[in-house]
């Protein structure tokens, strides 16, 4: 595996969507969570997508479940609650793992590429990953980033 173009996720309808849809474009990827002190940040990356999809950007929502039960049980709830809580319209997917030995194979990518200041793994919910428009991770950011801090580096990327 060599770009994240090689993987695929499932959306919350079920359809296994092939990450090599948003081949030229540069990604924000994110592991939300509903329930989470960070949680606000929606409103941060639905204003980046807002602002940076017309330019060759997208953001991609991947929910977990694995910091403290954070999030809620199916996947309707959770897209219920974010569009009707922070109106979000950027693609999100199913809920998977993004640490341990049953994390999503992207999730394991991802930190393979860029390791956290103090483990390799997923600390918390919204860690934040920037791909580059040929699908090369570039840079990891720490959960409490804030989102609107990843513009300098996206305009970098354009």
């Amino acid at each position: 595996m060599s770009s994240i173009y090689d993987f695929s996720a499932l959306k919350p309808n079920g359809d296994e969507v092939s990450l090599s849809e948003y081949k030229g474009q540069a990604i924000i990827i994110v592991n939300t969570a509903s329930k989470c002190g960070f949680t606000p940040q929606f409103d941060e990356l639905q204003s980046l997508y807002e602002e940076y999809k017309d330019k060759g950007v997208t953001v991609l929502g991947f929910p977990s479940d694995q910091f403290m039960n954070q999030e809620f049980d199916n996947d309707d709830e959770i897209m219920e609650f974010c569009k009707v809580n922070y109106g979000v319209s950027f693609p999100m997917f199913s809920k998977v793992d993004v640490k341990g030995s049953g994390a999503h194979p992207l999730f394991k990518f991802l930190i393979k590429e860029k390791k956290g200041l103090m483990t390799s793994e997923v600390k918390w919910n919204f860690t934040k990953f920037l791909v580059d428009k040929e699908g090369n991770v570039v840079k990891r950011y720490a959960p409490q980033t804030s989102p609107h801090k990843i513009k300098e580096d996206l305009d970098k990327l354009l």
